[in-house]
This record gives C-alpha cells, structure tokens and sequence, in this order.
C-alpha cells in the first residue's frame, strides 16, 4: 500500500460537510465578524474543539471509576473479581453492536445535536444509578447503572467523531482526533487518582457503602460537565448551520445498512485490530491495581499510579503522534508499531520482574 492509497478515504462517495465551504453565507457584523465568533475562522473552530473535546470528559471519568476503586468496591459490596468484572463487562455487552446503531441514529434519526444529548442523559442516568446503587447498598442497582451507562458511553464517543468531523478536515482531522483522545485520556487520568483519596477523605464513622457512594456521586459531576458542553455545542453547531447555510444537524452523508455489504476488507481489518487491541488492554487496566499490588507489592497509590500512567502520558503522546501521522502518512507502520510495543510490554509484564513503571510506557504507545 503506497502513501497515495493511505491517504485515501476506506469508503468512497462521502461528501465533506465543513463549515468553510459555502459561498453563500450570512455577512456577519460587529462581535459576530471578529475571529472567535465566526465559525468560519479557525480560531473559533478551535474554541468549539474545546466543547468537543470535554464532550466525552465525563464519560471516560466515569468509565473507569471501578478500576480506581476495586478494592474499596469489593469490600463493601462483597463480591468476588468475577462479580466485580461484571462492571465492565455490563458496560461493553450492549456496544458490541449499539455503536453501529448509535451512528446510524445520529445519521438518520436524531441528528448530531439531539443524537449527543440523549446519549449524554444515557451517561449521566446510568451514573447516578450507579452511585444510588452504592447508596442503598445494592450491588445488582449498580450493575444497572453500568448497563445503562453503557448504553450511552460508546454511542457519545461517535457523536464527539461526528462533531470533529463536521467542524474539521483533511489532515486538520489526525490532529483533531489526537486531542479527543487526549483529553479523554485526562479523564480517566484524575479518575484513577482522585477517586481513592475522595474515598479516603470521608468519614471513618460512615460505613464503606457510603463512602463509596460519595465517591461515586462526585462521577455523576463530571457528567453534567460534559451535557453543558453537549448542549453548548448544540448551539454552536445550530449558530454556525444559520450562518452558513448548510443543513441542520446533518452529517453530509446518507447512511443505509446496506452500507455494510460495502465496506473494503481493509476497513474489517482496523475493525479486528481494534477490538483485539482493546481485549489486551482495558481489561488489563481493570485488574491492574490489584495485579501491581500482588506482584510488585505495591502500595495502594504506587498501583494507581503505575496503573494510570497508559492515560497518563497517553494523554500528552496522543496529539503529538497525531501530527506525527498528519506529517508522515505513514498509518500502517504507526498501526503496527504500537501493536508490536504492547506485545513486548505485555510479556515484560507477565514473565520478568522489571520496574512496571517502565514496561508500562510501551502500552502507553497506542
């Protein structure tokens, strides 16, 4: 495959709905004319990446708030690593297949604008029920809460891409994604080393249900952060389709299912190398601290630590790779390098006794 074909888009006849290329826009006046109010400007564009990057802020947080509390969460609720590993496997059942229909949704049904809010309300419900479970001292109310959360998680991820895309073009796009991802990746960051000192600070007098509780009512804040930026960017996003004329709410693009039949092998390939990359990592993440602990006698912190640091530097890397692969277009050999580097960290990890805090930066290059 030759740097032209890599360039290339995997499905063809897509056509681009960014906001710079109508020639027939509203003239706009006074504060509405100066670089941060007009969507046409790139300064303002990338004030709006701001609202798109925090959109999933409170997803991600939220996402791994069992990992950063798995010792504290087996204790209180009583259940074992299988009962415990339920959290994550809840959250991942209904995305095995709601994400195609997430997109399709957004691109059919609700729209980018209405589709993000109502997959946000998925999120933030899903928490509360979470955190209310761990207030009535019901593991089964928890573990509908992280079905619930599940249901909106991934899907608003694919309305944030939607977002980047519609707002954001041709190698602006590596870069725009690199900075999601960043973002996304400081979430999970403070979740990892916030919540067990929230957990820590509370009352010794209340029992451990509640202190858990608390800690997980502070995620459901975090989710309220992010609808306030969905629904910022829902009138961003409506301002800039008056100005500009283009349609309201749509992709640019006309989705059917058939679409399916359609796509090239390679797109089933990142299909496959995604998920089997995942598999290796973000169960692996869930475990950890108890892993790090048990291994390497590890103190609680230093397992956090150690455990958090794939988003911790990942969250740095990932827009400076972006514009690494924006200037390269190198895509295969980045692909196959990170996948190379996580095997040897992997089996680093498994099979030898150095400092994890160094075998874990080669996860760290996704």
């Amino acid at each position: 495959m030759n740097e032209t074909d890599e360039t290339k888009p995997l499905l063809s006849g897509r056509s681009d709905r960014v906001i710079d290329e109508y020639e027939d826009d509203v003239k706009l006046t006074g504060c509405g004319a100066t670089a941060a109010c007009d969507p046409r400007q790139t300064l303002h564009r990338f004030l709006v990446l701001i609202l798109i990057c925090f959109l999933s802020f409170g997803s991600y947080f939220c996402y791994d708030n069992p990992g950063a509390l798995q010792t504290e969460i087996k204790s209180a609720m009583e259940v074992n690593s299988s009962q415990y590993m339920l959290l994550y496997s809840l959250y991942s059942w209904p995305n095995v297949i709601l994400c195609f229909f997430g997109g399709f949704l957004i691109d059919r049904v609700f729209g980018i604008r209405f589709g993000t809010i109502v997959f946000g309300m998925f999120v933030l419900i899903g928490q509360c029920i979470f955190a209310l479970g761990a207030s009535l001292n019901s593991y089964t109310v928890m573990e509908i809460g992280r079905f619930v959360f599940g249901l909106g998680g991934e899907n608003l991820a694919v309305a944030q891409n939607t977002y980047a895309v519609s707002w954001f073009k041709n190698k602006e796009l590596n870069m725009v994604f690199g900075l999601q991802l960043s973002f996304s990746r400081v979430g999970s960051t403070v979740n990892m080393n916030v919540m067990k000192p929230i957990y820590d600070a509370t009352s010794d007098a209340l029992p451990e249900y509640k202190k858990l509780a608390i800690a997980l009512w502070v995620g459901s804040g975090f989710c309220i952060l992010s609808m306030i930026c969905g629904l910022a960017l829902w009138f961003f996003d409506a301002r800039a389709a008056r100005i500009t004329k283009k349609g309201s709410g749509e992709t640019g693009e006309v989705i059917k299912l058939s679409d399916v039949k359609d796509f090239p092998l390679t797109l089933w390939l990142i299909f496959i190398i995604c998920v089997t990359y995942y598999v290796a990592v973000f169960p692996f993440i869930g475990l950890g601290v108890i892993f790090f602990e048990d291994k390497w006698d590890f103190s609680a912190a230093d397992a956090l630590l150690v455990n958090s640091l794939v988003y911790f530097i990942s969250a740095g890397a990932s827009p400076v790779f972006g514009v690494a692969v924006d200037k390269t277009g190198r895509n295969i050999f980045w692909v196959v390098s990170g996948v190379v580097l996580t095997i040897v960290a992997h089996f680093m990890l498994a099979f030898t006794f150095i400092n994890p805090f160094i075998t874990m930066v080669g996860i760290i290059i996704l």
